[in-house]
């Protein structure tokens, strides 16, 4: 039963990113799973040079867009927060419940965490999924999508990084030809 785990797990891969749909009418962007691996990547170097607990990072990047395999990606345009946040803890409890207890209830506390932003991982992550975002969008830029349609993607991410180390990959991000 640890295989439809699995199964929703590798959905991912065939669930695009709605905002680049949305903002940028891209047919073929990126799948929620492409960008869940770079923020892995990101994640993983930012904890390593900032000292966090590593482990419980990697573990909340790749379980945050999880729920996603079930319900889609939703724009904030398509739905409030506390309807996304009610859907997402639904599917993500029936698809983390085929695991074994132990697991199960790690991966929970996990999930819960990350939502709650109460811990230094929580934060730090919730401001990694908004850099990927905007490495993602400058990339989009440099492949011919417009600055206008890019620019509100730069936006929405730039109150939310306030990590000097993040901060400072944001505005070299923003100032790259």
């Amino acid at each position: 039963v640890i295989l439809d785990f699995f199964k929703n797990a590798l959905n991912l891969k065939n669930i695009s990113r709605q905002g680049w749909i949305d903002k940028l009418s891209m047919e073929h962007p990126e799948s929620v799973a492409d960008h869940s691996y770079s923020m892995a990547i990101m994640g993983m170097v930012i904890s390593d040079l900032e000292n966090y607990d590593s482990e419980k990072m990697l573990k909340m990047i790749l379980l945050h867009d999880l729920a996603e395999s079930k319900i889609g990606d939703f724009t904030p345009e398509q739905i409030t927060q506390d309807k996304k946040e009610q859907i997402e803890n639904k599917a993500y409890d029936e698809i983390i419940s085929t695991l074994p207890d132990t697991i199960k209830l790690q991966y929970g506390k996990i999930w819960e965490e990350y939502q709650k932003q109460e811990s230094p991982e929580s934060t730090i992550v919730h401001q990694i999924d908004k850099l990927e975002m905007v490495l993602q969008a400058k990339m989009y830029q440099k492949g011919g999508a417009s600055p206008e349609a890019v620019e509100s993607f730069f936006k929405s991410a730039e109150s939310e990084i306030t990590n000097p180390k993040l901060k400072e990959i944001f505005t070299k991000i923003i100032e790259e030809e």
